[in-house]
């Protein structure tokens, strides 16, 4: 799904709501040619960081971030955390509040964590289970709503709880025996919840600093930094140190700058100027959601200086063509699989932004290791297609004299559901004698009908980025036959309900070794890669400036952008 800690590219003026990656790691300034400013780090300095959209609902509640997110995750702390280095081993989950990823029974259905010694809050009180537990409990209140739904769906009784302000008992399936010990009993076995321990709706929040839908202005701090201004809902955010925090109980934040000043409703063009020119207190700023466009990157490619100031960052997103096999004639599968070898993966990528911003897809797996990906490609198709033998299926389909189509697209230009991919997919397509006619909707519009089985379209543009780096949360809710809603937003486009793949889904679950899960989403994803439900496009990059002054650059593949926990300014 849109990835929530990472801003859509059409917010950001070029080519996810998230992007990703290709055979390459995430590169860091070490390895991709951007150098930060000279000199070691050091503390101190104010980072000024410039967004598009605001930091909304600054609650850890109404928050959908994972990994411990960007912002928020400097001043909410998690039970674990994303290793904070650069490319592929920034995909590992790491102990932060708690002393490890957690204790799971034999079959994953119980998960046991205890605290780490010397956890304080902003005023020094000391943090515990309870308080992690209350945090919890409120991401389920109705009227704090907006984060992850894993809990709601795994914890057992979560879907009937209703949050502490109308049920004051509590959720039973969360224990605390003592101060420093929680468990988490589940309807289910789930070897990532590690992953899930990520998301910020596991913050500690105490009850008695509860001020419910207020709380976001000014959220209690178990991390480094502390709100201290919050103007217009996140449009204008200041945090400064959080003096109770201990570094020696934190070891995935540098924390270098004193002060942090997020300044949002930029525009993306005025963002990437600023940062360019670096001047004044531009020379120390970051951007978390705006991307560089293809023409901004081939100006800068120019300027050595400005070119060394530019991360390049790998996130879990895959661009595809989906399928709905019940609508006619996509029910055939030589229809799709004609389609799957028609299309020309090369003016993919050129209408993307060119390969500095995407690179080509086989897979429905991103192709990085954490998720599983093993490379395939189940309809060979060479760099511009095959147009003959696309030819030579829709003939066995019934269709010797080609076919005439509707793809549905989304009319905002820049994005990667837009009308420059669905014309170079028109294009491409004409060559096999498939006709496309485009359908263009606004936004909205577009999301509206996509994602409703009543009216889904037969053969559209969409995407997918993944909560965490695991092949389960990108393989499960496109294609689990349980996932899909009939009455609501359904991501499941194919409609599939195959019982071997909803039982391989359930198998992988139950494992608790990351590498063992990883290698069998990878066999899965090449299984259902067979059936042509989905035609893989491209995997999305990010380009993104840094300020002329910032140093200690580093852009993991869980994210794909600058993590702001590690930057100095001086």
């Amino acid at each position: 799904m849109p990835h929530p800690s990472v801003t859509p590219r059409r917010l950001a003026a070029a080519a996810v709501v998230l992007a990703i990656t290709g055979g390459a790691a995430a590169c860091g300034p070490e390895d991709n040619g951007a150098k930060a400013a000279d000199g070691k780090p050091a503390k101190g300095g104010t980072l000024y960081v410039l967004n598009q959209s605001p930091q909304e609902d600054f609650d850890p509640a109404r928050l959908y971030t994972s990994g411990g997110g960007n912002i928020p995750g400097l001043v909410f702390r998690t039970l674990t955390t994303r290793n904070r280095e650069n490319g592929a081993p920034g995909t590992k989950v790491v102990p932060d509040l708690a002393t490890d990823t957690g204790t799971p029974n034999k079959d994953a259905t119980v998960w046991t964590y205890h605290l780490k010694d010397g956890l304080k809050y902003e005023d020094g009180s000391p943090i515990t289970t309870a308080d992690i537990k209350y945090g919890i409990e409120r991401s389920f209140a109705a009227e704090l709503s907006g984060g992850a739904p894993y809990l709601r769906d795994w914890l057992i009784g979560g879907k009937d709880y209703r949050g502490p302000y109308k049920d004051k008992n509590g959720l039973s399936s969360i224990e605390t025996p003592d101060a420093k010990t929680i468990v988490f009993h589940l309807n289910k076995p789930e070897g990532d919840f590690p992953f899930l321990a990520t998301q910020t709706s596991f913050a500690p929040v105490p009850k008695a600093k509860d001020t419910g839908t207020k709380y976001e202005n000014h959220p209690f701090s178990s991390g480094p930094y502390k709100v201290v201004s919050n103007e217009n809902d996140g449009e204008r955010l200041v945090l400064e140190r959080n003096t109770h925090w201990d570094p020696q109980t934190d070891g995935e934040r540098a924390a270098y700058p004193d002060r942090i000043d997020v300044s949002s409703g930029l525009d993306a063009a005025v963002i990437n100027q600023r940062l360019s020119s670096g001047s004044g207190k531009d020379a120390a700023a970051v951007t978390t959601d705006t991307n560089l466009t293809a023409a901004e990157l081939a100006k800068i490619t120019g300027d050595k200086e400005l070119a060394g100031r530019v991360g390049t960052g790998h996130f879990g997103y895959t661009d595809y063509i989906a399928f709905n096999p019940k609508v006619k004639p996509f029910d055939n599968p030589k229809v799709r699989q004609a389609i799957s070898y028609a299309v020309d993966r090369s003016t993919v990528v050129n209408a993307l932004g060119g390969s500095s911003l995407a690179e080509p897809a086989t897979t429905f797996l991103p192709a990085q290791k954490a998720f599983g990906y093993a490379p395939y490609d189940a309809f060979p198709a060479g760099k511009s297609g095959d147009a003959a033998k696309a030819k030579e299926l829709l003939k066995e389909a019934g269709y010797p004299n080609g076919l005439t189509v509707t793809l549905t697209h989304d009319t905002a230009t820049g994005d990667e559901q837009g009308p420059e991919v669905a014309t170079a997919l028109q294009d491409a397509l004409k060559k096999a004698g498939i006709t496309v006619r485009l359908q263009g909707l606004e936004s909205s519009a577009y999301s509206e009908k996509i994602h409703s089985v009543k009216t889904e379209p037969g053969f559209f543009l969409s995407g997918w980025g993944a909560d965490w780096p695991s092949g389960g949360p990108f393989l499960a809710p496109i294609f689990d036959g349980r996932q899909i809603v009939k009455d609501g937003y359904n991501f499941n486009s194919a409609q599939l309900d195959d019982p071997a793949v909803n039982k391989e889904i359930d198998e992988i679950n139950k494992i608790t070794d990351l590498q063992a899960a990883a290698a069998r989403w990878g066999a899965l994803d090449k299984k259902i890669g067979e059936q042509a439900l989905t035609v893989p496009l491209a995997y999305p990059v990010y380009k993104r400036l840094y300020g002329k002054d910032v140093k200690n650059v580093v852009i993991s593949d869980w994210t794909g952008v600058l993590d702001v926990a590690q930057v100095a300014v001086k």
